[in-house]
């Protein structure tokens, strides 16, 4: 999402970013055209319904990373919810101001 105005950030979480940089440098690997990116992203938005003012754009931006990696067998959606579960266990498991590292996560993935 583009700012109003070009002292606002693009994105309103670090995380945006993160998915936005992964879903270009997947296309750059030809994993996926943008049309079938813009298809994926598309379905997703219609499929939840989008917020009018857009504060979850990234969630379905996300949402749609996740169909498109698994429809293309690059990984199934239990093994991203086993990685999403060992972030948020990391978290938690991670002390106030210190970085999150998934090897805080007290039960490793895999």
């Amino acid at each position: 999402m583009l700012p109003a105005g070009g002292d606002a950030p693009v994105f309103a979480e670090p995380w945006q970013a993160e998915a936005f940089a992964m879903t270009v440098a997947l296309h750059d690997k030809g994993l996926f055209s943008w049309n079938e990116w813009a298809e994926a992203l598309s379905a997703e938005v219609k499929k939840q319904g989008a917020a009018s003012d857009g504060h979850d754009y990234y969630e379905h931006w996300l949402a749609a990373l996740e169909n498109l990696l698994s429809a293309k067998g690059v990984t199934g959606k239990s093994d991203v919810d086993a990685l999403a579960a060992a972030w948020e266990r990391a978290a938690h498991a991670t002390p106030h101001g210190k970085p999150i590292l998934l090897e805080n996560d007290p039960r490793p993935v895999g």
